[in-house]
């Protein structure tokens, strides 16, 4: 059997006297797309953040691989989400001073790439997500749908093992979202990047290859799409 290359064990977290996260055992296997549902405030934004890295879990561990990611400093789980993760989030969250190439390598400028290298990267990774025309255009200046792709871009351009999308679909209609999805799910395919999706849109679950519903703060139902 193949090791899973995320997996949480045992997660907690707690905001206050408020247990979001009740002790959560979780496995996502290499390339495997997984989505994530249940009602607001059942914890599942929550254990996305946790599983990333983002939010730190006041008990129980994460590990990518067999490297405990709850285990490292602040810094180093920094280091590891600008390496080893891509992110796609609701409103895109793209700096709005920076165009689109320079949106799509700031992760890997930020890992050391050299700007050269980073802004040929980000220019392929447009082209491949029909973008190609406006690699100097400004967040500002596109449409949600054509921003969820540079999002889509700049999560998958440093090659991560796995992709975490918190509502990638929210903000769009139901047909720019669908192929927003397709978008996402294509190009993670060809890397064999490993997909949590957080989201209240059934037809975005459906796309996934196994659904957890989460309730109270612990995963109440977890079956194939």
């Amino acid at each position: 059997m193949t090791e899973p290359i995320l997996a949480g064990r045992g997660v907690v977290k707690r905001y206050g006297d408020v247990t979001a996260l009740a002790g959560v055992d979780i496995t996502i296997e290499a390339g495997e797309v997984v989505a994530i549902v249940g009602p607001s405030g059942s914890g599942k934004s929550t254990l996305l953040h946790v599983l990333a890295g983002i939010l730190p879990a006041d008990g129980g561990e994460v590990f990518l691989g067999r490297q405990a990611i709850t285990r490292l400093s602040e810094t180093e789980r920094s280091k590891l989400r600008r390496s080893q993760f891509g992110f796609v989030f609701q409103s895109g969250m793209l700096v709005a001073e920076l165009t689109a190439e320079e949106n799509v390598a700031l992760p890997m400028l930020l890992a050391g790439t050299p700007r050269d290298q980073g802004i040929a990267a980000a220019r392929e990774w447009l082209v491949r997500l029909g973008l190609g025309g406006l690699a100097n255009r400004r967040p500002g200046e596109v449409s949600g749908g054509q921003l969820q792709r540079m999002a889509i871009a700049r999560a998958l351009a440093h090659r991560p093992q796995v992709i975490f999308a918190d509502e990638p679909t929210g903000a769009l209609d139901t047909k720019t979202g669908q192929e927003t999805i397709s978008a996402l799910l294509t190009v993670a395919k060809e890397t064999n990047a490993a997909v949590v999706i957080v989201t209240h849109d059934v037809s975005v679950a459906n796309r996934a290859q196994r659904v957890i519903e989460m309730r109270d703060g612990l995963i109440a139902v977890r079956a194939a799409a």
